[in-house]
């Protein structure tokens, strides 16, 4: 009983020092700060059961954040980790992107060229093994999980994974690379006069990426641009302002900051940049966010280019990282990004209601935004005027199109999500491809052979209904003929992947992207462009 006075005494001496502290800082939070300093501390020091403290204070932290906006978040070193890698170039891994549901790894993702995908490993595998240790169902941290999967390069892990329909566990030896994570997925010319570049995120390289991509166009003849910002979901502020500044003249207003306890901090164009001439299309969707937003606000408002799709997703709140002692990071906001013209981009949201928020998308699509423009409506309080032509453009969050695409539903049916979801329409490919390789590098040495004299044929898709039923998948005959134009250019553009690179893949897909064609249309007719961006 003694030595429990003596730790309550100097525990109370310790927190009069520390309240003293942020008092003389912070006066309005000091009670609070007390409150929630001894409330832990009384947990630690008198719970009736072993508490573990760490743990005790990242819930604590993780429940104050959650009652903020959607974006306050906090992450532990090995989440800490996770977040900057994909964003400053490569790091040594086995190459998969996952998720954590229910204590088990699900795969959401294999790397392109990665060790996981040279292998055979799928998206929708369930991680259970690792190195004949169980990680599935033993509520491991996922840091302990990310521990033993990722090592240095040319070293070996075993994996066991449970795939859908199968009942066996399926054993991978995987050899950890180099994963490259390039920003961008794609280049080339989409016509004699016109290029594409199609960005995945805003890293520290990508700047690097666009610049050479865009020198290696401008030596194909290139005059004017398709810049492709669909499902980019932003990345880093520096590298979504050195992209904008690549297409607006000097002295230009790009994007500014501005919180309630943050002074307006603005970011401008410099020098000159290497496409300030020549039409400019930008392509975006309901996935497109934060930096890609900060690029496409900027052009829309500067009347430098014409936007085409759907609106964007409205994420444009500034997060601060404050690194802990631990390597653990709080990243907090602390502004809002504005566009040249003052819209805010972020959508509105109900603190502490993340829920709600996250199903923004879901909303979206049962009121029919995603399929028709009448079905979004902005208060005339939303409008603004551009900077130059003085058109109009809205704000109230993410940003508008130009011109509108709606989502294509058309073709998609059960069955075909099915084929997807298992991955179905993948390992057809892969099967193909791996029995025809030589044959098909023989016959179709370029893409552009592959792409006007190949066919997915009765054999490929024979194979994939066998490997559907494989999956337990119902054959609808119905749905299966309004799926199967979608199908087979999937197939022919997963196999040109596979055959060539993920340039290729694009190439062939982009015949079924709607705002892609749409934008080939426009930016080919100097009169329907120059009318749009004088309307």
């Amino acid at each position: 009983m003694k030595k429990m006075i003596l730790r309550l005494l100097s525990l109370f001496c310790l927190l009069m020092i520390t309240n003293q502290l942020v008092y003389s800082q912070h006066p309005s939070i000091n009670q609070d700060a007390k409150k929630l300093s001894m409330a832990l501390y009384a947990v630690a020091s008198l719970y009736v059961d072993t508490v573990n403290s760490e743990k005790l204070t990242e819930d604590a932290i993780r429940g104050m954040l959650e009652k903020l906006d959607p974006h306050s978040n906090y992450l532990d070193k090995e989440e800490t980790k996770e977040l900057t890698e994909p964003l400053q170039g490569n790091f040594d891994g086995i190459g998969i992107q996952f998720n954590m549901l229910t204590d088990t790894l699900y795969v959401i993702q294999v790397i392109p060229g990665g060790p996981s995908e040279k292998v055979g490993l799928m998206a929708g595998d369930r991680i259970i093994m690792v190195n004949d240790t169980l990680i599935a169902g033993v509520k491991m941290r996922t840091n302990d999980i990310m521990k033993r999967l990722r090592g240095p390069k040319n070293t070996e892990v075993n994996v066991k994974v449970l795939r859908q329909g199968t009942p066996d566990l399926i054993g991978f030896k995987i050899i950890r690379g180099k994963i490259p994570v390039t920003s961008l997925d794609a280049s080339y010319m989409a016509d004699k006069t016109t290029g594409y570049i199609k960005l995945n995120r805003f890293a520290a390289t990508s700047i690097e990426e666009f610049r050479e991509a865009l020198e290696k166009l401008n030596k194909q003849g290139m005059k004017n641009l398709i810049l492709d910002l669909q499902s980019n979901g932003g990345g880093y502020l520096n590298a979504a302002i050195d992209l904008a500044d690549e297409f607006l003249s000097k002295d230009k207003l790009i994007v500014y900051t501005e919180g309630n306890k943050q002074r307006r901090e603005e970011a401008t164009s410099t020098a000159k940049g290497n496409f300030e001439e020549g039409r400019l299309v930008i392509l975006i969707d309901e996935s497109s966010a934060s930096a890609s937003e900060i690029v496409s606000g900027a052009i829309q408002d500067w009347d430098r280019g014409i936007l085409i799709g759907r609106r964007s997703f409205g994420k444009g709140l500034v997060q601060k990282p404050i690194p802990m002692p631990d390597g653990s990071m709080i990243r907090l906001t602390v502004a809002r990004y504005y566009t040249p013209t003052g819209r805010c981009i972020q959508k509105p949201y109900e603190s502490g209601n993340k829920e709600q928020y996250n199903m923004d998308i879901i909303n979206r699509f049962d009121h029919g935004e995603l399929m028709h423009a009448d079905s979004i409506h902005f208060a005339d309080s939303l409008k603004y005027n551009t900077l130059l032509n003085n058109r109009i453009v809205y704000g109230g969050g993410g940003i508008m199109p130009d011109i509108f695409v709606p989502l294509d539903t058309t073709r998609t049916t059960k069955y075909h999500r099915e084929l997807v979801a298992k991955g179905v329409i993948y390992r057809t490919s892969m099967n193909y491809i791996d029995q025809h390789r030589n044959e098909l590098k023989k016959a179709y040495p370029t893409i552009e052979k592959f792409k006007s004299k190949f066919s997915v044929n009765t054999e490929i898709l024979d194979n994939l209904r066998k490997l559907a039923e494989e999956e337990k998948i119902e054959f609808d005959e119905g749905q299966f003929n309004l799926s199967k134009s979608l199908i087979m250019l999937q197939l022919k553009a997963l196999i040109a992947r596979d055959l060539f690179d993920m340039n290729e893949y694009f190439i062939i897909i982009n015949d079924i992207n709607e705002s892609y064609q749409k934008a080939l249309q426009i930016i080919n007719d100097s009169k329907e462009y120059n009318k749009i961006l004088e309307k």
